[in-house]
């Protein structure tokens, strides 16, 4: 069993959760954090690059110079890559680097993610989370108070807009609902805070 500590809107420490492993399938699969990471990468690459090739160039089919007796390479056409203005030897097309990743992989990456910030102490709970009104330094001095100052996820249970507007000015932090949880923004997290709500929705103990 893991424990997990349990903090207060004030960074206090109020309790320790105790989660047992095989609920995020027990051990770390990192060849399937990876894949699930590069697939993220390659699905935001736009793929919309394009030279020319010879056969897009327009240019004369007229000999530049006579064949022998100038001291220059035999050319035939100016289209050709190593004239200036001529065509790329291999031309960039448009394509799809796109990779698709199986519903089950997907799920089975992001609970290897998490399991990865539980194994190392990278992930804490906190209770309580809701505030009455948009205020930035009431997040801030949470995130103070839990000594984080690096990189951060935030994974709420529903959509909170107080929560949201008083974080989106804080630098490193990123605010997802669980349902919009992928491995790739968990791994690539320094620390990663889950509301009580939210953890007994990745636990299982709740429906998405």
């Amino acid at each position: 069993m893991l424990e997990v500590p349990v903090y207060n809107t004030d960074g206090k420490k109020i309790e320790t959760l105790k989660i047992d492993e095989a609920v995020f399938g027990g051990e770390v699969n990192v060849d399937l954090v990876k894949q699930a990471v590069v697939a993220y990468h390659a699905n935001k690459r736009q793929g919309t690059a394009k030279t020319k090739s010879r056969a897009e160039i327009s240019a004369t089919t007229k000999r530049m110079y006579r064949q022998k007796g100038t001291g220059n390479a035999r050319h035939g056409a100016k289209s050709v890559n190593l004239m200036r203005g001529g065509g790329n030897t291999f031309a960039k097309r448009p394509r799809d680097f796109g990779k698709k990743l199986p519903r089950k992989m997907r799920k089975a990456a992001l609970a290897s993610a998490i399991l990865a910030k539980l194994l190392g102490n990278d992930l804490c709970v906190v209770d309580g989370l809701k505030l009455d009104a948009p205020k930035t330094q009431i997040m801030s001095t949470l995130m103070d108070k839990l000594e984080i100052n690096r990189t951060c996820l935030l994974a709420m249970s529903q959509r909170d807009d107080n929560v949201y507007l008083s974080s989106r000015n804080i630098a490193d932090l990123t605010i997802r609902v669980t349902a919009e949880l992928n491995a790739y923004e968990v791994a690539t997290r320094q620390k990663m805070i889950v509301t009580s709500d939210a953890m007994k929705v990745l636990c299982g103990q709740e429906g998405n």
